[in-house]
């Protein structure tokens, strides 16, 4: 029996959050399926980087969605569709989203569409045009897949979708991975010393991720001790974070490695985990550091007070209140006992809703509903 044929369209199959979980689960059914993936944005691929080798995928051409108008990319869309002729077409974010609309009026083939979040432009609030365009797309789609409740309520509540078309499926992590402690020296240019303390967070360099707040908050809150601030990720923040750090001179104290597969074999070198963004959806990095043992100080932003434990609620803040962000930090990095009993909790936490066997046995169900018969 020849295995499905699956055709993903993502705006950049980069190293964000989406694509990654696309690759979990590609490796995890290696020849279960069939893959065609496609970019349709400025043809980033760095993920392919990541697929097994027991993957069968290729990438083909596919219309760029940045250039000429609507009717015409509706009608090139669609025409590729069925050259490719995939069972089942699965997209991801608004930048997939005309794919969608070509779906829902020439009917192609089946497809589900993927919600992760928004971008900056839309951290305060959706804009109108795109929920319109969402509103006149989505019953394309055979099925919508958002892995947090604060898109599951935008879907519901602003897209007006029925819900029995959404799925909330969170991301999961790989628990085994985070059993072993890391080596000293996993963060490169650092060795961590004996009684040396780490804030660290995993994350792009992005303006909404608001980096230079997490530098403030640290130059503060870890004022007398010897503790290090590591962001490890890559974007185009980076000058302006270093510009910070040298501001409040803590330049030497704060070390950006750039981007670092394998967040396992370092996360569990951070005393601490921070996340200080203006917008998240799930941040993966939080459920990698909570699988890691840490306790967490967050912005209060998308689904994290839903993510983290019971005992590490006290700990999250409004996202334009650094006193309270700073005080959680310092309190923290000052109480080992403390960040034992939280980040043993937030373990407990992840094994009990958020481990990767379940994700992909709930993908798998949620895709082979859906394929053309």
């Amino acid at each position: 029996m020849t295995a499905p044929h699956l055709l993903h369209v993502f705006s950049t199959f980069n190293l964000g959050g989406p694509q990654m979980r696309a690759v979990q689960l590609m490796n995890a059914w290696g020849g279960n399926y069939r893959h065609s993936i496609v970019s349709v944005g400025r043809g980033e691929l760095a993920a392919r980087e990541r697929l097994s080798s027991a993957v069968v995928a290729d990438f083909p051409d596919f219309p760029d969605l940045k250039s000429g108008g609507l009717p015409r990319h509706l009608w090139r869309i669609q025409k590729r569709i069925r050259e490719l002729n995939p069972d089942l077409v699965l997209t991801y974010n608004w930048g997939a989203i005309e794919v969608v609309m070509s779906t829902r009026l020439f009917r192609a083939a089946p497809l589900i569409h993927h919600e992760d979040g928004f971008g900056p432009d839309e951290s305060a609030a959706q804009l109108p045009r795109r929920v319109l365009f969402r509103k006149l797309a989505l019953p394309g789609a055979a099925r919508l897949i958002v892995p947090s409740r604060t898109l599951e309520r935008a879907a519901l509540e602003v897209w007006r979708r029925s819900p029995n078309t959404i799925s909330y499926v969170p991301n999961g992590v790989d628990l085994s991975l985070f059993e072993m402690p890391p080596s000293l020296s996993a963060l490169p240019g650092l060795n961590k010393r004996d009684g040396e303390l780490f804030v660290g967070t995993v994350a792009g360099l992005r303006p909404e991720k608001n980096l230079t707040r997490l530098v403030r908050v640290f130059a503060r809150a870890a004022e007398g001790l010897d503790a290090r601030l590591v962001i490890v990720g890559t974007g185009p923040e980076r000058e302006k974070i270093l510009a910070e750090a040298q501001r409040l001179d803590i330049a030497a104290r704060v070390h950006l490695p750039g981007f670092l597969p394998d967040p396992h074999k370092y996360v569990g070198l951070f005393d601490l985990f921070a996340l200080t963004s203006d917008t998240e959806q799930f941040p993966i990095s939080l459920i990698e550091a909570m699988a890691a043992k840490l306790p967490a100080v967050c912005t209060q932003v998308g689904d994290v007070s839903e993510i983290v434990s019971a005992e590490n609620l006290p700990w999250l803040a409004q996202r334009d209140d650094e006193e309270n962000l700073t005080r959680a930090m310092r309190t923290l990095l000052r109480d080992a006992d403390l960040r034992g009993q939280i980040g043993a909790a937030n373990r407990a936490r992840v094994e009990a809703n958020f481990s990767l066997e379940r994700m992909i046995e709930t993908y798998d169900r949620l895709y082979r509903s859906a394929l053309r018969r």
